[in-house]
Protein backbone atom coordinates (compact mmCIF):
# COMPACT_ATOMS: atom_id res chain seq x y z
CA UNK A 1 0.00 0.00 0.00
CA UNK A 2 1.05 3.75 -0.72
CA UNK A 3 0.12 6.75 1.67
CA UNK A 4 1.08 10.07 0.55
CA UNK A 5 0.64 12.34 3.50
CA UNK A 6 1.03 15.97 2.58
CA UNK A 7 -0.17 19.00 4.57
CA UNK A 8 -3.90 18.77 5.16
CA UNK A 9 -4.35 14.99 4.67
CA UNK A 10 -3.51 11.90 3.56
CA UNK A 11 -3.86 10.11 -0.18
CA UNK A 12 -3.56 6.71 -0.90
CA UNK A 13 -4.30 4.94 -4.19
CA UNK A 14 -6.96 2.56 -4.86
CA UNK A 15 -7.80 2.73 -0.86
CA UNK A 16 -8.39 5.10 1.88
CA UNK A 17 -5.81 5.99 4.58
CA UNK A 18 -7.48 7.71 7.46
CA UNK A 19 -5.65 10.60 8.72
CA UNK A 20 -4.93 12.28 12.23
CA UNK A 21 -7.58 14.98 11.81
CA UNK A 22 -9.96 12.31 9.51
CA UNK A 23 -9.12 13.46 6.26
CA UNK A 24 -9.43 11.02 3.26
CA UNK A 25 -8.80 11.55 -0.39
CA UNK A 26 -7.03 9.47 -3.00
CA UNK A 27 -3.97 10.10 -5.54
CA UNK A 28 -2.20 8.02 -8.04
CA UNK A 29 1.22 6.97 -7.72
CA UNK A 30 3.47 5.44 -10.32
CA UNK A 31 7.00 4.67 -10.64
CA UNK A 32 8.70 6.74 -13.38
CA UNK A 33 12.10 6.93 -14.67
CA UNK A 34 15.09 8.26 -13.20
CA UNK A 35 16.71 11.37 -15.38
CA UNK A 36 13.84 11.79 -17.90
CA UNK A 37 12.86 15.28 -18.16
CA UNK A 38 9.96 16.32 -16.89
CA UNK A 39 7.75 16.48 -19.90
CA UNK A 40 9.02 12.71 -20.79
CA UNK A 41 7.62 11.71 -17.27
CA UNK A 42 4.04 13.12 -17.96
CA UNK A 43 4.19 11.57 -21.44
CA UNK A 44 5.08 7.90 -19.97
CA UNK A 45 3.73 7.65 -16.46
CA UNK A 46 4.20 4.07 -16.29
CA UNK A 47 7.60 4.08 -17.01
CA UNK A 48 9.85 1.68 -14.79
CA UNK A 49 13.53 2.39 -14.65
CA UNK A 50 15.99 1.49 -11.46
CA UNK A 51 19.82 3.51 -11.40
CA UNK A 52 21.64 1.03 -9.88
CA UNK A 53 24.68 1.96 -7.65
CA UNK A 54 27.39 0.14 -6.15
CA UNK A 55 28.61 1.33 -2.57
CA UNK A 56 28.69 0.59 1.26
CA UNK A 57 26.03 0.89 3.98
CA UNK A 58 27.14 2.42 7.66
CA UNK A 59 28.61 -0.42 8.60
CA UNK A 60 31.20 -1.06 5.59
CA UNK A 61 29.85 -3.80 3.83
CA UNK A 62 28.99 -3.63 -0.09
CA UNK A 63 25.51 -3.35 -1.13
CA UNK A 64 23.46 -2.91 -4.97
CA UNK A 65 21.37 -0.12 -4.17
CA UNK A 66 18.49 1.10 -6.76
CA UNK A 67 17.20 4.81 -7.14
CA UNK A 68 13.22 4.72 -7.52
CA UNK A 69 11.90 7.57 -9.24
CA UNK A 70 7.85 7.63 -7.89
CA UNK A 71 5.68 10.70 -9.42
CA UNK A 72 2.57 11.69 -7.66
CA UNK A 73 -0.19 12.69 -9.12
CA UNK A 74 -3.26 14.67 -6.47
CA UNK A 75 -6.35 15.69 -7.07
CA UNK A 76 -6.55 19.07 -7.74
CA UNK A 77 -8.17 20.43 -4.59
CA UNK A 78 -5.00 18.95 -2.80
CA UNK A 79 -2.46 20.79 -5.78
CA UNK A 80 -4.16 24.03 -5.11
CA UNK A 81 -2.17 24.51 -2.09
CA UNK A 82 1.55 25.31 -2.49
CA UNK A 83 4.99 24.03 -1.18
CA UNK A 84 3.21 20.66 0.65
CA UNK A 85 5.09 18.16 1.75
CA UNK A 86 5.36 14.64 0.51
CA UNK A 87 5.88 11.62 2.55
CA UNK A 88 5.54 7.95 0.67
CA UNK A 89 5.27 4.94 2.48
CA UNK A 90 5.55 1.81 0.45
CA UNK A 91 5.13 -1.92 0.58
CA UNK A 92 6.57 -3.90 -2.26
CA UNK A 93 8.38 -6.15 -4.08
CA UNK A 94 11.85 -4.84 -5.15
CA UNK A 95 13.43 -6.02 -8.38
CA UNK A 96 16.90 -6.91 -8.13
CA UNK A 97 17.54 -7.18 -11.85
CA UNK A 98 16.65 -11.50 -11.85
CA UNK A 99 13.10 -11.16 -12.22
CA UNK A 100 12.53 -11.93 -8.56
CA UNK A 101 10.93 -10.04 -6.07
CA UNK A 102 11.75 -9.55 -2.82
CA UNK A 103 9.54 -8.52 0.71
CA UNK A 104 10.60 -4.96 0.55
CA UNK A 105 9.85 -1.51 2.23
CA UNK A 106 10.30 1.90 1.52
CA UNK A 107 10.02 4.90 3.95
CA UNK A 108 10.74 7.79 2.44
CA UNK A 109 10.27 11.89 3.58
CA UNK A 110 10.99 14.50 0.61
CA UNK A 111 10.03 18.04 0.58
CA UNK A 112 9.19 20.83 -1.57
CA UNK A 113 7.53 18.81 -4.72
CA UNK A 114 7.15 20.89 -7.57
CA UNK A 115 3.96 22.03 -8.34
CA UNK A 116 2.44 22.70 -11.94
CA UNK A 117 -0.83 22.60 -13.72
CA UNK A 118 -2.51 20.62 -10.83
CA UNK A 119 -0.06 18.15 -10.32
CA UNK A 120 2.78 17.39 -7.85
CA UNK A 121 5.66 15.92 -8.50
CA UNK A 122 8.19 14.82 -5.92
CA UNK A 123 11.00 11.74 -5.94
CA UNK A 124 11.71 9.39 -3.68
CA UNK A 125 14.68 7.50 -3.26
CA UNK A 126 14.89 4.40 -1.50
CA UNK A 127 17.74 2.26 -0.49
CA UNK A 128 17.34 -1.39 -1.00
CA UNK A 129 19.61 -4.64 0.31
CA UNK A 130 18.95 -7.82 0.86
CA UNK A 131 17.74 -7.72 4.24
CA UNK A 132 16.34 -4.50 3.12
CA UNK A 133 16.78 -2.77 6.95
CA UNK A 134 18.53 0.06 6.20
CA UNK A 135 15.91 3.49 5.89
CA UNK A 136 15.66 5.61 2.82
CA UNK A 137 17.02 8.25 4.50
CA UNK A 138 19.69 6.99 6.82
CA UNK A 139 22.71 6.28 4.42
CA UNK A 140 22.44 8.37 0.91
CA UNK A 141 24.87 8.21 -1.16
CA UNK A 142 23.34 10.60 -4.25
CA UNK A 143 22.12 12.87 -2.23
CA UNK A 144 24.42 15.80 -4.41
CA UNK A 145 22.58 13.92 -7.31
CA UNK A 146 19.04 14.38 -5.33
CA UNK A 147 19.56 18.28 -5.66
CA UNK A 148 20.72 18.93 -8.82
CA UNK A 149 17.44 16.68 -10.20
CA UNK A 150 15.71 19.13 -7.92
CA UNK A 151 16.88 21.91 -8.96
CA UNK A 152 16.61 20.77 -12.61
CA UNK A 153 12.66 19.89 -11.51
CA UNK A 154 12.14 23.57 -10.47
CA UNK A 155 14.12 24.82 -13.65
CA UNK A 156 11.60 23.11 -15.79
CA UNK A 157 8.49 23.49 -13.90
CA UNK A 158 9.42 27.28 -14.19
CA UNK A 159 9.75 27.28 -17.64
CA UNK A 160 6.71 25.59 -18.31
CA UNK A 161 5.16 28.51 -15.69
CA UNK A 162 6.69 31.17 -17.93
CA UNK A 163 5.04 30.03 -21.12
CA UNK A 164 1.92 30.61 -19.55
CA UNK A 165 3.11 34.31 -18.90
CA UNK A 166 4.25 35.02 -22.11
CA UNK A 167 4.36 38.63 -22.92
CA UNK A 168 4.81 39.83 -19.42
CA UNK A 169 7.38 40.97 -18.10
CA UNK A 170 10.04 39.72 -15.89
CA UNK A 171 10.63 41.02 -12.27
CA UNK A 172 14.05 41.79 -10.53
CA UNK A 173 14.76 42.04 -7.21
CA UNK A 174 18.01 42.18 -5.66
CA UNK A 175 18.19 41.57 -1.91
CA UNK A 176 20.76 42.96 0.26
CA UNK A 177 21.33 41.08 3.15
CA UNK A 178 22.76 43.23 5.91
CA UNK A 179 21.70 41.42 9.31
CA UNK A 180 21.89 37.70 9.63
CA UNK A 181 17.84 37.60 9.44
CA UNK A 182 18.66 37.34 5.62
CA UNK A 183 20.53 34.56 5.47
CA UNK A 184 17.04 33.28 7.24
CA UNK A 185 15.08 34.29 4.81
CA UNK A 186 17.15 33.06 1.88
CA UNK A 187 18.56 30.02 2.74
CA UNK A 188 15.52 28.64 4.52
CA UNK A 189 12.40 30.42 3.18
CA UNK A 190 14.02 30.63 -0.40
CA UNK A 191 16.04 27.58 -0.01
CA UNK A 192 18.97 29.52 -2.19
CA UNK A 193 22.06 28.72 -2.16
CA UNK A 194 24.76 30.97 -1.85
CA UNK A 195 28.40 31.46 -3.54
CA UNK A 196 30.91 31.41 -1.55
CA UNK A 197 29.73 28.31 1.15
CA UNK A 198 32.61 29.94 3.57
CA UNK A 199 30.10 31.74 5.95
CA UNK A 200 33.09 34.52 6.79
CA UNK A 201 33.72 35.16 3.16
CA UNK A 202 33.72 38.93 2.35
CA UNK A 203 31.36 38.49 -0.02
CA UNK A 204 28.46 36.32 -0.85
CA UNK A 205 25.68 35.90 -3.54
CA UNK A 206 23.30 33.68 -5.30
CA UNK A 207 19.86 33.67 -7.86
CA UNK A 208 16.93 31.97 -7.35
CA UNK A 209 13.42 32.41 -9.42
CA UNK A 210 9.71 32.20 -8.06
CA UNK A 211 6.91 32.98 -10.47
CA UNK A 212 8.03 35.96 -12.38
CA UNK A 213 10.04 37.21 -10.49
CA UNK A 214 14.20 36.38 -10.92
CA UNK A 215 16.14 37.49 -7.25
CA UNK A 216 19.80 37.72 -6.54
CA UNK A 217 21.01 38.17 -3.37
CA UNK A 218 23.77 39.61 -1.69
CA UNK A 219 25.22 39.79 1.75
CA UNK A 220 28.98 40.11 3.50
CA UNK A 221 30.98 42.79 4.94
CA UNK A 222 32.02 43.69 1.53
CA UNK A 223 28.88 45.22 0.66
CA UNK A 224 29.20 48.63 1.91
CA UNK A 225 27.27 52.01 1.06
CA UNK A 226 28.53 53.36 -1.88
CA UNK A 227 31.13 50.41 -2.47
CA UNK A 228 28.97 48.23 -4.68
CA UNK A 229 26.90 48.26 -7.89
CA UNK A 230 23.16 48.59 -7.61
CA UNK A 231 22.41 47.89 -11.46
CA UNK A 232 18.90 47.11 -10.37
CA UNK A 233 15.43 48.67 -10.16
CA UNK A 234 14.12 46.89 -7.12
CA UNK A 235 15.68 46.47 -4.12
CA UNK A 236 14.83 44.68 -0.54
CA UNK A 237 16.83 45.78 1.75
CA UNK A 238 17.22 43.52 5.27
CA UNK A 239 18.28 45.29 8.27
CA UNK A 240 18.77 44.90 11.98
CA UNK A 241 16.86 47.77 13.99
CA UNK A 242 16.95 45.64 17.35
CA UNK A 243 19.37 47.98 19.61
CA UNK A 244 20.52 51.50 19.44
CA UNK A 245 23.98 50.79 17.63
CA UNK A 246 22.53 48.65 14.75
CA UNK A 247 19.58 51.42 14.22
CA UNK A 248 22.46 53.80 13.74
CA UNK A 249 23.75 51.59 10.88
CA UNK A 250 20.85 50.94 9.47
CA UNK A 251 19.78 54.28 9.04
CA UNK A 252 22.76 54.71 6.98
CA UNK A 253 22.18 52.24 4.85
CA UNK A 254 18.86 53.86 4.72
CA UNK A 255 19.72 57.47 3.69
CA UNK A 256 22.11 55.37 0.81
CA UNK A 257 19.23 53.90 -0.48
CA UNK A 258 17.02 56.88 -0.86
CA UNK A 259 19.88 59.19 -2.49
CA UNK A 260 19.67 56.08 -4.98
CA UNK A 261 15.89 56.59 -5.47
CA UNK A 262 16.14 60.26 -5.77
CA UNK A 263 18.72 60.09 -8.09
CA UNK A 264 16.39 57.54 -10.24
CA UNK A 265 19.35 54.73 -9.84
CA UNK A 266 16.32 52.70 -7.68
CA UNK A 267 12.54 52.72 -8.88
CA UNK A 268 11.66 50.35 -5.92
CA UNK A 269 12.51 49.53 -2.03
CA UNK A 270 11.04 47.21 0.51
CA UNK A 271 12.72 46.53 3.87
CA UNK A 272 12.94 43.52 6.13
CA UNK A 273 13.36 45.00 9.45
CA UNK A 274 14.62 43.04 12.98
CA UNK A 275 12.56 45.13 15.10
CA UNK A 276 13.35 46.05 18.65
CA UNK A 277 12.17 43.24 20.77
CA UNK A 278 9.44 46.32 22.28
CA UNK A 279 8.55 47.33 19.27
CA UNK A 280 10.17 50.29 19.66
CA UNK A 281 10.87 51.26 16.14
CA UNK A 282 9.59 54.67 15.93
CA UNK A 283 13.09 55.81 14.10
CA UNK A 284 11.81 53.44 10.56
CA UNK A 285 8.53 55.72 10.70
CA UNK A 286 10.11 58.81 8.82
CA UNK A 287 11.24 56.33 6.17
CA UNK A 288 8.15 54.52 5.58
CA UNK A 289 5.99 55.91 1.86
CA UNK A 290 2.92 56.43 4.04
CA UNK A 291 4.96 58.85 5.97
CA UNK A 292 6.15 60.49 2.61
CA UNK A 293 9.25 58.44 2.68
CA UNK A 294 10.45 56.03 -0.33
CA UNK A 295 10.24 52.80 1.46
CA UNK A 296 7.02 51.16 -0.04
CA UNK A 297 6.98 47.61 1.75
CA UNK A 298 7.94 46.99 5.44
CA UNK A 299 8.11 43.52 6.62
CA UNK A 300 8.49 43.82 10.17
CA UNK A 301 9.65 41.01 12.85
CA UNK A 302 7.45 41.19 16.36
CA UNK A 303 3.68 41.60 16.41
CA UNK A 304 4.31 45.16 15.80
CA UNK A 305 1.34 47.57 16.14
CA UNK A 306 1.65 49.15 12.46
CA UNK A 307 1.31 45.58 10.64
CA UNK A 308 -1.82 46.29 9.06
CA UNK A 309 -1.13 43.93 5.66
CA UNK A 310 -1.12 46.56 3.39
CA UNK A 311 2.29 47.81 3.42
CA UNK A 312 3.34 46.78 6.81
CA UNK A 313 3.36 42.89 6.77
CA UNK A 314 5.28 40.52 9.68
CA UNK A 315 7.99 38.51 9.39
CA UNK A 316 9.34 35.56 11.72
CA UNK A 317 12.14 35.77 13.70
CA UNK A 318 13.41 32.38 12.16
CA UNK A 319 16.45 30.45 13.54
CA UNK A 320 19.97 31.88 15.29
CA UNK A 321 21.63 32.38 11.24
CA UNK A 322 23.79 34.67 13.53
CA UNK A 323 25.47 31.33 15.47
CA UNK A 324 25.51 29.43 12.58
CA UNK A 325 22.19 27.24 12.71
CA UNK A 326 21.82 25.36 9.63
CA UNK A 327 19.59 24.66 7.16
CA UNK A 328 18.31 21.46 8.61
CA UNK A 329 17.14 18.38 6.03
CA UNK A 330 14.18 15.79 7.39
CA UNK A 331 15.38 12.70 7.73
CA UNK A 332 14.10 8.74 8.41
CA UNK A 333 15.33 9.05 11.75
CA UNK A 334 14.08 12.37 12.81
CA UNK A 335 10.78 11.16 12.13
CA UNK A 336 10.94 7.59 13.28
CA UNK A 337 13.73 7.09 15.98
CA UNK A 338 12.35 7.09 19.63
CA UNK A 339 13.70 10.01 21.26
CA UNK A 340 15.14 9.20 24.94
CA UNK A 341 13.42 13.05 26.35
CA UNK A 342 10.42 14.29 27.18
CA UNK A 343 11.19 17.69 27.03
CA UNK A 344 14.46 19.99 26.51
CA UNK A 345 15.48 23.47 27.57
CA UNK A 346 19.07 25.03 26.81
CA UNK A 347 19.50 28.21 27.70
CA UNK A 348 19.75 31.46 29.40
CA UNK A 349 17.78 31.62 33.05
CA UNK A 350 17.02 35.52 34.05
CA UNK A 351 16.42 35.96 38.30
CA UNK A 352 12.79 36.71 39.13
CA UNK A 353 11.64 35.60 35.37
CA UNK A 354 9.17 32.91 34.40
CA UNK A 355 12.19 30.89 32.97
CA UNK A 356 13.47 30.99 37.17
CA UNK A 357 9.58 29.83 37.54
CA UNK A 358 10.01 26.82 35.11
CA UNK A 359 13.18 26.28 36.28
CA UNK A 360 11.91 25.51 39.75
CA UNK A 361 8.57 23.60 38.62
CA UNK A 362 10.83 21.08 36.72
CA UNK A 363 12.80 20.31 39.65
CA UNK A 364 10.10 20.38 42.36
CA UNK A 365 8.63 17.36 40.45
CA UNK A 366 11.59 15.63 39.19
CA UNK A 367 10.78 15.77 35.64
CA UNK A 368 14.52 17.53 35.29
CA UNK A 369 15.93 14.07 35.10
CA UNK A 370 13.61 13.22 32.23
CA UNK A 371 14.31 16.14 30.45
CA UNK A 372 17.47 17.39 28.76
CA UNK A 373 17.98 20.39 30.68
CA UNK A 374 21.15 22.98 30.65
CA UNK A 375 20.31 26.35 32.60
CA UNK A 376 23.25 28.87 32.59
CA UNK A 377 23.21 32.68 34.09
CA UNK A 378 24.15 34.76 31.49
CA UNK A 379 23.36 35.08 27.91
CA UNK A 380 26.32 33.97 25.58
CA UNK A 381 25.99 35.71 21.78
CA UNK A 382 28.13 32.98 20.20
CA UNK A 383 28.11 29.39 20.43
CA UNK A 384 31.04 26.95 20.18
CA UNK A 385 31.10 24.01 18.23
CA UNK A 386 30.38 21.56 21.10
CA UNK A 387 27.46 23.75 22.07
CA UNK A 388 25.82 24.16 18.84
CA UNK A 389 26.30 20.55 18.39
CA UNK A 390 24.85 19.46 22.35
CA UNK A 391 21.44 22.08 21.51
CA UNK A 392 21.08 20.04 18.35
CA UNK A 393 21.23 16.90 20.00
CA UNK A 394 18.89 18.08 22.53
CA UNK A 395 15.81 19.76 19.94
CA UNK A 396 16.52 16.12 17.97
CA UNK A 397 16.19 13.43 20.73
CA UNK A 398 13.50 15.51 23.03
CA UNK A 399 9.57 15.31 21.93
CA UNK A 400 9.06 18.66 23.36
CA UNK A 401 10.73 21.76 23.25
CA UNK A 402 10.39 24.26 26.03
CA UNK A 403 10.25 28.08 24.53
CA UNK A 404 9.71 30.32 27.56
CA UNK A 405 9.47 34.20 27.18
CA UNK A 406 12.29 36.15 27.00
CA UNK A 407 12.58 39.95 26.22
CA UNK A 408 9.50 38.91 23.60
CA UNK A 409 7.61 36.07 23.48
CA UNK A 410 8.94 34.96 19.88
CA UNK A 411 12.73 33.23 20.22
CA UNK A 412 14.29 31.65 18.00
CA UNK A 413 13.93 28.42 19.75
CA UNK A 414 10.58 27.94 18.28
CA UNK A 415 11.48 28.05 14.81
CA UNK A 416 14.50 25.45 15.88
CA UNK A 417 12.46 23.01 17.46
CA UNK A 418 10.37 22.69 14.33
CA UNK A 419 13.48 22.03 12.05
CA UNK A 420 14.02 18.54 14.29
CA UNK A 421 10.34 17.72 14.43
CA UNK A 422 10.13 18.70 18.64
CA UNK A 423 6.72 20.45 19.23
CA UNK A 424 7.41 23.99 20.70
CA UNK A 425 5.66 24.64 24.11
CA UNK A 426 5.26 27.83 23.95
CA UNK A 427 4.78 30.39 27.29
CA UNK A 428 1.90 32.49 25.13
CA UNK A 429 2.02 35.30 27.08
CA UNK A 430 2.63 39.19 26.21
CA UNK A 431 5.51 41.27 26.88
CA UNK A 432 6.65 44.44 28.19
CA UNK A 433 6.82 47.31 25.75
CA UNK A 434 4.43 48.28 22.71
CA UNK A 435 4.38 44.50 20.86
CA UNK A 436 1.09 43.54 20.29
CA UNK A 437 -2.34 45.48 19.27
CA UNK A 438 -5.10 43.15 20.28
CA UNK A 439 -7.69 45.21 19.58
CA UNK A 440 -6.18 44.47 15.76
CA UNK A 441 -5.10 41.35 16.23
CA UNK A 442 -6.75 39.03 18.46
CA UNK A 443 -3.89 36.30 18.44
CA UNK A 444 -1.14 38.50 19.42
CA UNK A 445 1.56 37.45 20.52
CA UNK A 446 2.50 35.42 17.67
CA UNK A 447 -0.10 36.22 15.33
CA UNK A 448 1.78 35.20 11.93
CA UNK A 449 2.28 32.06 13.77
CA UNK A 450 -0.99 31.26 15.04
CA UNK A 451 -2.72 32.55 12.01
CA UNK A 452 -0.67 29.95 9.88
CA UNK A 453 -2.11 27.12 12.30
CA UNK A 454 1.37 26.05 14.13
CA UNK A 455 0.92 22.92 15.25
CA UNK A 456 2.56 23.56 19.00
CA UNK A 457 1.55 23.72 22.59
CA UNK A 458 0.65 27.32 23.88
CA UNK A 459 0.58 27.67 27.64
CA UNK A 460 -0.27 30.63 29.95
CA UNK A 461 1.77 29.70 32.73
CA UNK A 462 4.06 26.95 34.00
CA UNK A 463 1.78 25.48 36.35
CA UNK A 464 0.47 24.20 33.71
CA UNK A 465 3.83 21.98 32.22
CA UNK A 466 3.65 18.77 34.62
CA UNK A 467 -0.46 17.73 33.37
CA UNK A 468 1.15 18.32 29.94
CA UNK A 469 4.55 16.02 31.05
CA UNK A 470 2.09 13.32 32.17
CA UNK A 471 0.24 13.31 29.44
CA UNK A 472 3.25 13.34 27.17
CA UNK A 473 4.24 9.80 29.13
CA UNK A 474 0.70 8.32 27.50
CA UNK A 475 1.74 9.10 23.76
CA UNK A 476 2.22 5.90 22.19
CA UNK A 477 5.09 5.95 19.76
CA UNK A 478 3.09 5.70 16.20
CA UNK A 479 1.29 8.81 17.68
CA UNK A 480 4.67 10.61 18.53
CA UNK A 481 5.39 9.74 15.03
CA UNK A 482 2.89 11.24 13.02
CA UNK A 483 3.01 14.41 15.35
CA UNK A 484 6.78 14.33 14.02
CA UNK A 485 5.57 14.30 10.53
CA UNK A 486 2.81 16.86 10.91
CA UNK A 487 4.85 19.59 12.69
CA UNK A 488 7.75 18.80 9.61
CA UNK A 489 5.01 19.40 7.38
CA UNK A 490 3.39 22.39 8.26
CA UNK A 491 7.04 23.79 8.95
CA UNK A 492 8.11 23.21 5.48
CA UNK A 493 4.43 24.49 4.19
CA UNK A 494 4.88 28.02 6.37
CA UNK A 495 8.37 28.72 4.65
CA UNK A 496 6.56 28.21 1.38
CA UNK A 497 3.96 30.04 2.16
CA UNK A 498 6.08 33.36 2.76
CA UNK A 499 7.86 32.66 -0.01
CA UNK A 500 4.75 32.70 -1.99
CA UNK A 501 3.32 35.42 0.29
CA UNK A 502 6.59 37.83 -0.26
CA UNK A 503 6.91 37.37 -3.95
CA UNK A 504 3.32 37.91 -4.11
CA UNK A 505 3.41 41.14 -2.12
CA UNK A 506 6.13 42.44 -4.09
CA UNK A 507 4.89 41.67 -7.46
CA UNK A 508 1.96 43.15 -6.90
CA UNK A 509 3.34 46.92 -5.32
CA UNK A 510 6.29 46.89 -7.52
CA UNK A 511 4.57 46.00 -10.95
CA UNK A 512 1.62 48.13 -9.71
CA UNK A 513 3.15 51.38 -9.38
CA UNK A 514 5.51 52.77 -12.01
CA UNK A 515 7.30 55.70 -11.29
CA UNK A 516 7.96 56.47 -14.54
Amino acid sequence: MVCVYMGHGCFPPKSLCKCSHGERRTAEVTEVAAGLPLESRAEKPAFKSYSRIKGRDPNGEARTLLKRVLRVQMPQEAADSSGLTVSVDIDAACSDGSGTGKPCRFTCLRRSPVLFFGVVTGSCYAVQTEQATLGCEEWNPWEGDEKNEHRQRVKTSLQILNKSTKGKADHRVQIWGKAAIGLYLWEHIFEGLLDSTDVTAQWREGKSVVGRTHYSFITGPAIVPGYFSANVNNVVLVLNGREKAKVFYATQWLLYTKNLVQSQKLQHVAVVLLGNEHCNNDWMAQFLSSNGGFVELLFIIYDSPWINDVDVFQWPLGVATYRNFPVVEASWSMVYNERPYLCNFLGTVYKNSSRQALMNILKEDGYDKLCWISAREEWQPQETNESLKNYQDALLQSDLTLCPAGVNTECYRIYEACSYGSVPVVEDVMTAGRCGNTSAHHRAPLHLLKTMGAPFIFIKNWKELPAILEKEKTINAQEKIQRRKMLLQWYQHFKTELKMKFTNILESSFLMTNKG
